[in-house]
Formats: structure tokens, C-alpha cells, sequence
């Protein structure tokens, strides 16, 4: 059974701040996450008909510039019937997989399709490939070149593998896009001096304020985004950085790698008062701030003004605290102006990238349709016989054979290489003829044969990352 991927999303360029935190998708898959009823064994399940009429795998990413759903169905599947699981309605009358994929997320977000749609795109077969690895490679950021999608792709990944989503191909396309990741930051220099939207935060802070040494920052959250602000506020030379999370030991511990000091998360409102620049990153799914909460703040700072430099999305800060005298909120859509300034100098090294993409795309699509059966036994001969014929030249060189005996040799040799590919190759036939009978259907047992198998005899000539999500109970 022939696979197609699909890809679907918004990023910054589709949609502004207020519509990505509005259909955000974090823990999307995760037990009572939005799109848990989409897992295998839930809502999406065999047709009667058999393999038709379903999705096969799932991965979604949500992070501050991109929500994407990457999803695999049977080829030639135009719906799946089973894509409702917020409503229960059956899938609308001309409804395409897409667009009930698309209605599937904006129900979960308890919104209408027609209100999501105009920020979408959709990417399917090779299309898709390419978005996936253009992500994983930042030259479809906000930052070109910064580092932090991949472990946000990364952390998806393992969300999706831990929840039974992944199987054959999205486990080899996701480990393919860190490979090619690592191609990008190794042959290219588009990461070079990478302008993180952390990095773009504190370059503004540093415009506003010019020398930075007379001071006090406020870092609300200690993720990676409030790590990557405490180093650009160091070197900015700030005098001081406070740090605030709910999780006060990993406060505690930020604050003291970056020698600040820990704020109580409960005391934030008492110690606010204390920063110029307040850069928050939280991951909370409601505001952290809204305008009623500074009144006291200013008053304890006679008036001297505040900068917050809103990260997060969802928004830690709401917009209503503009209103506010002596109070500025710049969100991350503001921080456009300052990332394009930062820019220009890697455009040269992403068209070097693309080409890798374009390339790694390709090899893709190449093991994608080695997936039937054929190509894979043809593989695997060609590969056994290369190995046998490498190896009798050797020996060939270091001996004198008469042309009989070197004949007889050779023989022995593609006699030896055939006994040991035909129980593999006899294996493969077997669990392929169960498929096609429908025996064990829902697994795609053929193929993951046929996928170990080229990975044992390294067909592909791939590389397997060292850091990359795995789960030995999986694919």
C-alpha cells in the first residue's frame, strides 16, 4: 500500500500573533490533548474496506511562529471519516482530507473552519518533504538560522513516537530532517552568529535604552527562550537579571548560572517594580500580566518607565497594558523589523541550504518508493553481490588463479551471496502476500520489514543521529 504525507499549517508569515495563540495546538497529542482522539486505536480507525478511509500517522509541532499537522494516509484517500472528534459529524459532503483536517483543528480550538482556513496552507507528497526539512534546516523562520526549531521539531517528534503516531515513514522522515538539519549547520554558514527571536528581544531592549550597565532586567519563565535572553543581556552588559518561574529550583538554577537572582513566581507583582526590561516566555495558556496588575507597580517606580517584550505565545502580556502611561509592550511580531535587519548577510549561505533540501528531498522520495517490494530485493542483491565482488578482486590480486579456477571462484561466490539473500528476500514475499491478504492489516507489517531490512544491510547509506527521539517499542 503506497503512502502520501500531508502537511498543514500557519506560521508568522500566514497569520499574526493573535491568530497563532488562538489555534495553538500544544500537547496536541498528549492524553486530553486536543487532538488525543486522533491517535491510532481512537477515533481514526480501519474502514471496513480495509486501509482506505483513514489517517496512518500524525505528528503536530505548535510553537510561538508555526502550528503544522504532518500526516500520513493510503494513496488515493480524499477523506477519512473518522476526522471529527470534537463534534462527532461525519466528514462533510466533498470534504477533502485536508480540509477535514483543517476542521478537526479548528473544532478542537472551538472555532469554524471558514475562520482558520485563510491562514492555512497545505503541502502534500514531495511538497511536503520540503517544508519539513526547509523547517528543520530554520530557512522557513522567523530567524533564519536559529537553532531552536529543531528541538522544538525534536520534542514533537518524541511527543508523537511516545503516543503510538509515528510508524514507517514519518519515523524515517523525521529522522531524515535532523540529518539534513545537521548537513545545513555543517556545509552551510546560515546558523553563523543565528539571530535568535531571544537575540532580537534584547537588541531592542538595547535600542531603547542604548548603555544597558545602569539596568535591571526581568526574565518571566526559564525555558530555553529566558536561557538564550540571559546570555544576549549579559553580553548586552546589563547590570542585573531577576528570574522568575513557577518551577522556582529551575529558577533558582538559571539565576544562578547567569549570576542574577530568583524571584518567587507568587511574589512576581512585588519584585516587577525592580525591572526597566521585562522579556517573558512563559508556556501558561492565560495572560500573566494584564493592566490592572501594574498600578501599584508604577507607583513604586515613581513613573519611570517600563518595557515589556512580550515571546510567548500564547501572550504572557495583555495588550491592554499599552493603555498605560510610561508603559511599553512590544510582542514578537514586533521583533520582525529588528530580525530582518540581522539577516541579510546568511540569504547567500540559505540558497547553499536549499540545494541541500532539494537533494535530501529527493533521496526521500527515492527510499519512499522503496518501500514496494521490488526496488528493496533488487537493493539488497545488488548490495550483496557489490560486497562479494569487492571483496574477490582483493583476493584475486594477492593470488595467481588459472581462468578456470578464478571462473569457479566467482561462481562459488554468487552461489554463497544467493543462499544468503534468499531467506530474507523469501521473509519480505511472506509478510508482503499477508498484507495484500489483509492478514495483520493496520500494522503495515510489510513495510516495516521492509524498512528494517534496508536499514540492517544499510541500503540507503543513512545516518542515524545519535541525539535523535527513538523508541525501541516503535518503528
Amino acid at each position: 500500500m503506497e503512502r502520501e504525507i500531508y502537511l498543514i499549517g500557519l506560521n508568522h508569515r500566514t497569520a499574526g500573533v493573535e491568530v497563532r495563540e488562538s489555534f495553538a495546538l500544544s500537547n496536541a497529542l498528549l492524553p486530553g490533548g486536543v487532538f488525543a482522539d486522533l491517535l491510532p486505536g481512537h477515533n481514526i480507525v480501519q474502514s471496513p474496506a480495509g486501509n482506505s478511509g483513514r489517517l496512518l500517522e500524525l505528528l503536530v509541532l505548535s510553537t510561538c511562529n508555526r502550528v503544522e499537522i504532518l500526516a500520513v494516509a493510503a494513496s488515493g484517500v480524499t477523506s477519512v471519516s473518522a476526522v471529527a472528534p470534537v463534534s462527532g459529524s461525519a466528514a462533510a459532503a466533498g470534504e477533502d482530507l485536508p480540509d477535514q483536517i483543517i476542521r478537526c483543528w479548528a473544532e478542537a480550538k472551538g472555532r469554524k473552519a471558514e475562520e482558520l482556513k485563510p491562514y492555512v496552507y497545505c503541502h502534500r507528497g514531495d511538497a511536503a518533504v520540503r517544508h519539513l526539512f526547509s523547517v528543520a534546516s530554520s530557512l522557513d523562520s522567523m530567524v533564519l538560522g536559529e537553532p531552536q526549531i529543531l528541538g522544538q521539531l525534536k520534542n514533537a517528534y518524541k511527543q508523537a513516537l511516545d503516543g503510538g503516531a509515528t510508524k514507517v515513514i514519518l519515523n524515517r522522515l523525521l529522522h531524515k530532517a535532523f540529518s539534513v538539519a545537521k548537513r545545513v549547520r555543517s556545509e552551510t554558514g546560515v546558523a553563523s552568529s543565528a539571530v535568535s527571536i531571544s537575540y532580537a528581544a534584547v537588541e531592542l531592549a538595547r535600542r531603547i535604552f542604548g548603555d544597558m550597565s545602569g539596568h535591571t532586567a526581568m526574565l518571566i519563565g526559564a525555558g530555553e527562550m529566558a536561557e538564550l535572553a540571559a546570555t544576549h543581556l549579559l553580553n548586552a552588559g546589563i547590570k542585573q537579571v531577576l528570574v522568575a518561574n513557577r518551577t522556582h529550583s529551575r529558577a533558582l538554577e538559571l539565576a544562578e548560572r547567569y549570576n542574577g537572582l530568583a524571584v518567587p513566581f507568587a511574589s512576581l507583582f512585588n519584585h516587577l517594580h525592580e525591572a526597566d526590561i521585562i522579556i517573558s516566555s512563559t508556556g501558561a495558556p492565560e495572560t500573566v500580566i494584564s493592566a490592572s496588575n501594574l498600578a501599584g507597580v508604577m507607583k513604586k517606580r515613581k513613573n519611570r518607565p517600563m518595557f515589556f517584550i512580550d515571546i510567548a505565545v500564547p501572550r504572557d502580556i495583555d495588550p491592554d497594558v499599552n493603555s498605560l502611561d510610561n508603559i511599553y509592550l512590544y510582542d514578537i511580531d514586533d521583533l520582525k523589523e529588528v530580525v530582518e535587519e540581522n539577516q541579510a548577510q546568511r540569504q547567500a549561505e540559505a540558497v547553499k541550504a536549499r540545494e541541500i533540501v532539494a537533494e535530501e528531498t529527493d533521496a526521500f522520495l527515492r527510499w519512499q518508493d522503496s518501500l514496494q517490494l521490488q526496488p528493496t530485493i533488487t537493493d539488497l542483491i545488488r548490495r550483496t553481490e557489490s560486497i562479494a565482488e569487492s571483496e574477490l578482486e582483493r583476493t584475486l590480486r594477492r593470488l595467481k588463479l588459472d581462468a578456470e579456477s578464478e571462473l569457479a571462484l566467482r561462481a562459488m561466490l554468487r552461489s554463497i551471496a544467493k543462499k544468503l539473500n534468499h531467506q530474507p528476500i523469501t521473509f519480505l514475499k511472506q509478510r508482503y502476500a499477508e498484507e495484500d491478504a489483509g492478514k495483520e492489516s493496520g500494522d503495515e507489517v510489510g513495510e516495516q520489514f521492509i524498512s528494517l531490512v534496508r536499514r540492517l544491510y544499510d541500503l540507503d547509506n543513512e545516518e542515524v543521529l545519535p541525539d535523535a527521539p527513538t523508541n525501541s517499542k516503535k518503528n
